[in-house]
């Protein structure tokens, strides 16, 4: 419509049975549209649902480990991890040490390599193995 007195624009609007709405108020002179405002913000809300349900929220699931674990748990444990991984979920392995075990963090740290090379083709290190009081852990994020 162009520049229009602010009274004849309320005026058009009201003569059409809609809204006027300011959309850019810092602009000189300020922008202003004839829109039915309700329908226009039942739009937005649409498109706002419509995109949160197409997004993937990333969880971070965790597997807590022994130093002393056997291979036969470190491959079933390896499973769990390969189907969080497969799902997009990062996967927290945690190395718990108690009591002497402490003297001896490289075993843990050893164990925690063998299970990343284990999820190697489906996962890739995100942080490495760090020790923290008595936990060691480390982050496997799912490979793009």
């Amino acid at each position: 419509m162009g520049i229009v007195s602010i009274e004849d624009a309320r005026a058009a609007a009201a003569e059409r049975g809609l809204d006027l709405v300011e959309v850019a108020p810092s602009a000189r002179p300020p922008v202003c549209r004839i829109m039915d405002y309700g329908k226009y913000k039942y739009e937005q809300a649409r498109k706002a649902r419509e995109s949160k349900k197409k997004q993937h929220q990333v969880k971070v699931k965790e597997i807590k480990l022994r130093p002393k674990i056997e291979e036969h748990d470190v491959n079933f444990k390896a499973g769990h991890a390969r189907r969080f991984l497969d799902e997009g979920n990062k996967v927290k392995l945690t190395m718990r040490f108690r009591g002497r075990e402490m003297t001896h963090t490289e075993l843990g740290a050893e164990v925690l390599e063998r299970f990343a090379g284990l999820l190697a083709d489906v996962g890739q290190v995100e942080e490495t193995a760090r020790l923290e009081g008595r936990n060691m852990t480390m982050v496997l994020a799912p490979r793009r």
